[in-house]
């Protein structure tokens, strides 16, 4: 396996550009995930690395060597696609050993890889089976297959559970994950989904228009997102966001914050003034009921799935819906009037120029 380093990465269509200089590091054996909304630019930097499309300028390293030049061929990676590409009249066992008869190793040793992947994933007795007799994940797992007899340096992973239906995806990342920590090997995934960002993943590229908003741990991207892009994009369902104003600026900040009232949270204000505008997020899950007085909540709807409870709502000030997410079954009416408080180390402080979080006090 092998790690992967892009430097300055660019890559335009015409006067269009698409990657607009990305420096990243991925570590030897980790499990890297690309994400972000339609069009950010996440398929296209892992066809860069594919070499699938060139660099507009810039440099791709994998294990050391400069390979924005070389083909796909000759860069030591397997790809594994939205759609399966199975040859429909082969075997699996032959769609297995067909890329392999070109590396000019023997019958036993492709025999050996074929059967060492088929053991990783459970396909053994789907071996002599056409893709036409395989269910969809069944057909995805060929497909990894047909990556791990290759025994690349660098696995590449374009959004390849996007065709399964919620039961299959599950299952299938769970899978993906367990060929990992077996393999130990470097891999790449591209996806829109950040449920599958967040549960796969070492760590986590945030892109949005071509550039990298934040490079880092899922963990870290929850807790400590570097701006209001990234805190809104990781979570489920999205960050609340409120208006504010910077009251008091210091050693602990009082903000005043719609419907909240003064909050003071202990975030570094550095040159910012006072009456300086500002936003403040809150996760659904951070919201909590209160009996008396609080920030008026008014319920629009409610959806209960038995062990918790999502809250539509408005609130005054806002324009946009806030969600209240509580962990356990209660019925609430829509315009019915709930009471909400929020601790304030939970909150998160946005400036509304840069959209970059204040970050915490040291």
């Amino acid at each position: 396996m092998a790690s992967l380093q892009l430097d300055a990465v660019r890559k335009s269509f015409g006067e269009t550009v698409i990657i607009k200089g990305v420096d990243l590091e991925v570590k030897d054996g980790e499990f890297v995930v690309f994400v972000g909304p339609s069009g950010c630019g996440k398929s296209t930097l892992l066809r860069l690395i594919a070499g699938l499309d060139q660099v507009s300028g810039g440099h791709i390293r994998i294990g050391g060597r400069d390979v924005e030049n070389l083909s796909p061929g000759e860069r030591g990676i397997a790809m594994v696609f939205q759609s399966y590409a199975l040859y429909p009249h082969m075997t699996v066992r032959e769609n297995l050993s067909f890329g392999l008869q070109n590396f000019k190793l023997s019958k036993a040793e492709i025999e050996a890889k074929v059967l060492e992947a088929v053991r990783m994933l459970a396909m053994e007795p789907y071996l002599e089976r056409y893709p036409r007799d395989l269910s969809g994940g069944q057909r995805q797992r060929v497909a990894i297959g047909r990556a791990i007899v290759r025994d690349p340096q660098v696995f590449l992973f374009d959004e390849p559970l996007s065709n399964l239906d919620a039961a299959l995806r599950v299952q299938t990342r769970a899978e993906i994950t367990r060929l990992h920590q077996r393999l130990k090997a470097t891999m790449i995934y591209v996806t829109h989904d950040q449920i599958e960002a967040m549960t796969m993943a070492d760590r986590i590229a945030v892109l949005n228009a071509g550039l990298v908003e934040q490079f880092g741990s899922p963990e870290e991207l929850f807790m400590r997102p570097a701006n209001k892009f990234v805190a809104r994009f990781i979570g489920s369902p999205s960050m609340n966001i409120f208006p504010a104003i910077l009251k008091t600026a210091g050693a602990t900040a009082e903000i005043e914050a719609t419907g909240f009232g003064v909050l003071a949270i202990p975030v570094d204000t550095a040159g910012l003034l006072a009456g300086a505008a500002l936003e403040i997020g809150i996760r659904p899950q951070h919201l909590r009921l209160v009996d008396g007085p609080g920030a008026a909540f008014t319920v629009n709807y409610a959806e209960s799935i038995g062990t918790e409870t999502y809250i539509y709502g408005a609130m005054a000030g806002t324009a946009d819906e806030i969600i209240l997410h509580i962990p356990d079954h209660r019925k609430f009416e829509p315009g019915q009037t709930l009471s909400l408080a929020v601790s304030p180390e939970l909150v998160h402080v946005f400036r509304t120029d840069t959209s970059a979080t204040l970050p915490a006090l040291k």
